[in-house]
C-alpha cells in the first residue's frame, strides 16, 4: 500500500517537474524571442516614414491650380489638419482599442483566427492601424502568413520608435480612397472640394468608409455601397460614443453631395502652365542640391488666373477649327512675371508647348530690335531714307526684299512711318546703315540666344525664336530697358516648410538706355495710326475699333506665321499663330485669329483698370511733325503726328521749308536701286 502511494506521489512529482520545466522553457523561449525580437528592432532602428508627396502649384494669390505627383497623388496633414470626426470615425471603424494597444490588438486577431478556421479560408481582418499603416509603407496586400509576419514585425518596430499619434497621422495620410487619390486631405478635395480639416460628420464617414475597399465603397462609382457602410460606421461611432444617436441619424439622412467633377475640371487650370513651372523648379531645384523627386514641394507662381482664363476664351472664340495652332503668353515687364500662358489649342491632344518650346520665324516682329540698335547708332524717328524698290548684293548673292502687297514707295519716308507700315526695304537699309554687330548685339541684350546669319533677310525675321524669348524682348522694352527676366515661380518651399527658393530682389542692370526705350516705345504705337498710311497701310488698323488704351505693338507675318507682341505700361502680350505641319496661312480667318486675340485679351486683362499712358522720361521731348516731311507740323501740312525724340534730335526747321518739301520730294534714281551690302562697320 504505502509503495502504491510512494509511486503516486512520485509521478505527481514528476509530472509538476515536467510542466514546471516545460513553462519554464517556454518562458526563456518566450523572452528569448522578446530579447531577440527587441535586439532586431534596436538593431534595425526606426523604420522610415518617408512616403512620396504632391508638389503644389500656387497662383499669384495662393490658390492652388494643380499638382505634381509621381505614383500616387497625396497631400500630407497634420492631426490638427483633419476634422475632429474624422479622426472619431476611423478610430471607431478601424480599430477602437488604437491608444490601449501596442500595436495588436489581441482579442480581434483571435476572433478573427476561429473565423478563419470555421471558413477554412483568410476571411476576416484583425489588423490594427499600426498593422495597416506598416503595410500601407512598406508591404503589398497579398493574404499570405509571409506578408502577415512581416506586417508584424514593421507594426512592432513602428510602435517601439514612435508615438501614437505619429503613427495615426501616417497612417491616415497613406490610406488609399480610390480615383488615384492616397491620404485623408487628397481624398476629402477629390471628393467634397474642401480640406479634411473642413469634413462635416456625414462627409467623414463616407470618407472612412471608402478606406474598407475603394473599389466597392467609391461614393462616385457605387452610391449605394457607400450609403451602407457609411450608416455602420455612423453606427459603430455612436455605439463607442463619438457621437449621439441624433447626431447619428441626422448624418444617415442629410444627402452627400459629390464635387469629384469640379475637382477634375480645376485639375486643367493652364496646364501648359504648369509644365513650364515645373520645368523652371528643375532647374532651381538643382542649382540649390535639391532633387525634384523629393516631392511634397510648394511652387508659388506668378499665374494670374484672370489673365489665364481670359486668354483661353478669347483662343477658344478666334481660333478657326482648321488645325491652326496657338501658342500665346503674358508677362508683368517690372516684374517678370509670367501671368498667362497658352501652349496650343488642346493639351489633351498635344502637350507640345508652342510657346516656349517652339522656335519659328518672327518675320516683322523682330523689326523693333533692329531699329533699338538703330536708336542707338545715330537714328531718330525723322531718319528719313528711301525704300524704293531695291537689290541687295551680298558676297556674290542678291536679295530683293518685297513688301506685302507688292508695291514700293515713291518717295523717302521716316523711320516712324516705316515702322508703322512695316516697310521690308526700309529695314534692310537700316540695317546696312546700323551693322550686323549692332544688330547681333541689341538682339542678345535683350534675351534673345540667337546667331543672327550674315543675310539681308535677317532684319525681316527671317531667324527662328520662340515667343516666350521674343516676348520676354518686348518685355524688356516696355520695362525702360531694364534686364528683367521672365519668370513663373515666385517662391518654392519644400514638405518641412522651409523656403528653399525666392524670386531674388537684386538690382537688375539696363540693357538699353531709358530714353531710346521710350522712343521705341512711342514708335510701336504707329501701328494703330492710320495718318501713317503710305504705299501700305498701318499694320494695326483692324485693331483700333476695339482699343480703349494705348498699346505699343508689332505684329510679323510669314507665309507659314504670324506673331504679334505688344504691351501697355503694365502688361506685356505675345501671340504666335501657324501650323505644326508645313503649311501657309492661307484663308482669311486663319490670317485674322492673331489680332483678333490679342486685342481682345489686352481689352479684357486691363478692363476696370485706369487708362495708363506712357511717361517720357528726361532727355525725350514730345513734338507734332508733319509725316510727309519731318518738319514741325503747322496747319498747311495735313498729315500731322506726335513723336518723341531725345533733345538732340529736334527738328528744326517747319513742315513748309522748301528745303524739305523738295528733298523728300526727289527721286532721282526713278524708283529702282542696286544696292550694295556690308554687314561690317
Amino acid at each position: 500500500m504505502r509503495r502504491t502511494v510512494y509511486v503516486k506521489n512520485k509521478k505527481r512529482r514528476m509530472f509538476w517537474r515536467r510542466i514546471l520545466l516545460l513553462t519554464l522553457t517556454m518562458l526563456t523561449a518566450m523572452l528569448t524571442l522578446y530579447g531577440s525580437l527587441r535586439l532586431y528592432a534596436q538593431i534595425a532602428g526606426a523604420p522610415s516614414l518617408i512616403v512620396p508627396t504632391a508638389s503644389v502649384f500656387l497662383d499669384n494669390n495662393d490658390r492652388q491650380i494643380g499638382d505634381k505627383f509621381t505614383a500616387e497623388r497625396r497631400y500630407w496633414v497634420g492631426l490638427d489638419e483633419i476634422s475632429p470626426f474624422l479622426l472619431d470615425a476611423v478610430i471607431a471603424t478601424e480599430d477602437r482599442n488604437f491608444y490601449e494597444h501596442h500595436g495588436f490588438d489581441y482579442k480581434r486577431i483571435a476572433g478573427a483566427v476561429l473565423k478563419d478556421v470555421k471558413t477554412r479560408r483568410k476571411a476576416e481582418g484583425a489588423s490594427s492601424i499600426t498593422q495597416q499603416y506598416a503595410r500601407n509603407l512598406y508591404l503589398t496586400h497579398e493574404k499570405t502568413w509571409t506578408r502577415k509576419i512581416n506586417e508584424a514585425l514593421y507594426a512592432y518596430r513602428l510602435e517601439l520608435f514612435y508615438e501614437k499619434d505619429t503613427i495615426l497621422e501616417g497612417y491616415l495620410n497613406t490610406v488609399y480612397f480610390g480615383h488615384g487619390m492616397y491620404g485623408v486631405e487628397a481624398a476629402s478635395k477629390y471628393y467634397f472640394g474642401k480640406s479634411a480639416k473642413d469634413l462635416t460628420l456625414e462627409e467623414s464617414a463616407v470618407i472612412t468608409a471608402i478606406a474598407k475597399g475603394p473599389s466597392i465603397y467609391s461614393p462616385v462609382d457605387h452610391p449605394n455601397n457607400s450609403q451602407k457602410r457609411k450608416e455602420l460606421v455612423l453606427a459603430l461611432m455612436k455605439a463607442q460614443g463619438f457621437i449621439t444617436e441624433a447626431q447619428a441619424k441626422r448624418a444617415v439622412e442629410v444627402p452627400i453631395v459629390l464635387k469629384a467633377e469640379e475637382w477634375v475640371d480645376s485639375k486643367r487650370v493652364a496646364p501648359y502652365f504648369l509644365d513650364e513651372v515645373w520645368r523652371e523648379a528643375e532647374n532651381i531645384l538643382s542649382e540649390k542640391g535639391r532633387s525634384p523627386a523629393e516631392g511634397g514641394w510648394t511652387i508659388r507662381t506668378t499665374l494670374d488666373q484672370h489673365h489665364q482664363k481670359t486668354a483661353e476664351e478669347v483662343i477658344e472664340k478666334w481660333m478657326p477649327e482648321s488645325g491652326l495652332q496657338v501658342g500665346f503668353i503674358s508677362i508683368e515687364p517690372k516684374s517678370g512675371a509670367v501671368t498667362s500662358l497658352v501652349g496650343g489649342v488642346d493639351y489633351n491632344e498635344s502637350p507640345f508647348n508652342r510657346a516656349t518650346q517652339a522656335k519659328r520665324q518672327p518675320g516683322s516682329a523682330m523689326k523693333p530690335i533692329l531699329y533699338a540698335a538703330a536708336l542707338e547708332n545715330g537714328f531718330n524717328p525723322l531718319t528719313f531714307l528711301f525704300p524704293e524698290k531695291t537689290i541687295f548684293t551680298y558676297g556674290e548673292k542678291t536679295y530683293e526684299p518685297k513688301n506685302v502687297n507688292g508695291k514700293f514707295a515713291s518717295h523717302p519716308i521716316s523711320l516712324a512711318q516705316a515702322l508703322a507700315i512695316s516697310d521690308n526695304v526700309f529695314a534692310v537699309k537700316t540695317l546696312e546703315e546700323v551693322g550686323f554687330k549692332n544688330y547681333q548685339s541689341m538682339a542678345n541684350r535683350l534675351g534673345l540666344d540667337v546667331e543672327l546669319p550674315a543675310t539681308p533677310a535677317v532684319a525681316l525675321g527671317t531667324t527662328e525664336v520662340s515667343l516666350y524669348e521674343i516676348t520676354n524682348a518686348f518685355s524688356r522694352i516696355a520695362a525702360s530697358g531694364l534686364d528683367i527676366e521672365a519668370t513663373t515661380i515666385r517662391s518654392i518651399t519644400d514638405a518641412t516648410g522651409k523656403v528653399v527658393y525666392e524670386k531674388p530682389t537684386k538690382k537688375v542692370k539696363r540693357v538699353l538706355s531709358e530714353q531710346d526705350a521710350f522712343v521705341l516705345t512711342h514708335l510701336l504705337t504707329g501701328m494703330f495710326d492710320p495718318v501713317f498710311n503710305d504705299h501700305l497701310p498701318s499694320t494695326g488698323l483692324s485693331m483700333r475699333p476695339k482699343m480703349t488704351r494705348p498699346y505699343a505693338a508689332k505684329s510679323g507675318t510669314t507665309l507659314w506665321d504670324q506673331q504679334l507682341i505688344g504691351y501697355s505700361p503694365s502688361l506685356t502680350a505675345g501671340i504666335w499663330t501657324g501650323y505644326d505641319v508645313d503649311l501657309r496661312l492661307e484663308s482669311v480667318e486663319d490670317k485674322a485669329a492673331s489680332k483678333k486675340i490679342w486685342i481682345e485679351f489686352m481689352e479684357a486683362a486691363h478692363s476696370g483698370k485706369p487708362v495708363e499712358s506712357f511717361i517720357p522720361p528726361d532727355g525725350v521731348n514730345g513734338v507734332i511733325i508733319d509725316v510727309e516731311t519731318g518738319g514741325l507740323a503747322v496747319t498747311e501740312c495735313e498729315k500731322q503726328r506726335l513723336v518723341y525724340v531725345k533733345e538732340k534730335d529736334m527738328p528744326q526747321k517747319l513742315c513748309t521749308d522748301k528745303s524739305l518739301q523738295e528733298k523728300h520730294n526727289s527721286n532721282d534714281d526713278g524708283g529702282f536701286n542696286l544696292f550694295p551690302f556690308s554687314f561690317f562697320d
